[in-house]
Formats: C-alpha cells, sequence, structure tokens
C-alpha cells in the first residue's frame, strides 16, 4: 500500500510538472505596422493645381505601427513618414503635409499632422524628401485609417498652395498597403 501511494504522489507531480505553464492569451499585446506607399500629383488636389506647382508629384511612405491589447483594440499608435517630392520650382518653400481625412475628390480637415515646420523639406533643382519617425497618432484615428484607408488622403502644402499643392489617397488610386505581421510585444 505505501508503495502504490508513493506511486500515485510520485505520478501526480510529474503531471503537475509537465502542465503547460505558460501565460494565458489575457494581458498578451501586440505591435503591428501597416505601410501605406502614396503616389502623390498636382493634379490630384481639389481642385487641380494649374499653376508653377502644377508639374509637382511625389511619393509618401507612411509606415503606421499600432500596438493593440488583448482584446484586439489599438491602445497607441506612432507613424514614421518618407516623403519625396519633385516637378517643383526652384526656390519653393513647403510649408506642411499631413493626413486629411476625406475621400478622393473631397477635401476634409486635418486628420493626423505630419509635424513639419515650413521650410524643413529643403527643395533642391525642384526636388528634395524628408524622414519624420515616431510621430504619436491617436489611438481613435489610426484604427480610423486603418479601418478605412480609402477615406484619407495625405498632401503636401507650399507657400504659392497653401491648401494643398500635390495629394494622395492612402488607397486605391495606385496606393499600396502593406499590413504587417503581428508579434508579440
Amino acid at each position: 500500500m505505501n508503495r502504490l501511494f508513493v506511486f500515485i504522489v510520485g505520478l501526480s507531480v510529474l503531471a503537475v510538472g509537465c502542465a503547460d505553464s505558460s501565460p494565458s492569451a489575457p494581458g498578451q499585446r501586440t505591435t503591428t505596422t501597416a505601410t501605406f506607399t502614396v503616389p502623390l500629383s498636382a493634379a490630384n488636389e481639389v481642385p487641380a493645381i494649374t499653376n508653377a506647382d502644377a508639374g509637382g508629384s511625389g511619393t509618401a511612405t507612411i509606415a503606421l505601427t499600432v500596438l493593440k491589447d488583448e482584446s484586439g483594440t489599438i491602445t497607441s499608435a506612432t507613424m514614421n513618414l518618407q516623403i519625396s517630392v519633385t516637378g517643383l520650382p526652384a526656390g519653393t518653400t513647403v510649408t506642411k503635409a499631413h493626413i486629411h481625412g476625406g475621400a478622393a475628390g473631397v477635401n476634409a480637415a486635418v486628420f493626423v499632422d505630419a509635424i513639419l515646420a515650413s521650410g524643413e523639406l529643403a527643395i533642391t533643382n525642384g526636388s528634395g524628401s524628408i524622414t519624420k519617425n515616431g510621430i504619436n497618432v491617436p489611438a481613435d484615428k489610426a484604427a480610423a485609417i486603418l479601418n478605412n484607408p480609402a477615406g484619407h488622403y495625405f498632401n503636401v502644402h507650399t507657400a504659392l498652395n497653401p491648401d494643398g499643392a500635390m495629394r494622395g489617397q492612402l488607397a486605391g488610386g495606385g496606393a499600396v498597403f502593406n499590413p504587417g505581421t503581428p508579434g508579440p510585444y
């Protein structure tokens, strides 16, 4: 009887030792990065640009990284941004750039500011580029962009065109959306 008792206790200890001790899903966070490559064109502005900036074009690459809680709700987000422009007249001053909430052909209010100071994107020989990293994006705005990228556009403003000199939708019209791979945070 004593040996049977020792055997059962030993078997119980072995069973407990082999149990899965990894943390359960609650409390697990994930990060995801979505990248939008947005072709910019003066013809996409509403109305289309017809002055000296009309030859302006470029690309904005927006990497939106979100942190999600265990329920999949976005809790924070940041944006890395690379802007390249060309075809602008010598002496052009880029004054600002940002994401607007609006479909193609519709003008809308600023949704997420790129925090670009006037002249920070230097134009040399009609071209220039800049990279801005770690721009904070409110969680609700990041969710709105990811849920409906085509309902948002990116544009670049110049001194000659303070309402926008070139524009492109985050999705549609040639924009490329590449969702990132979720991973543990």
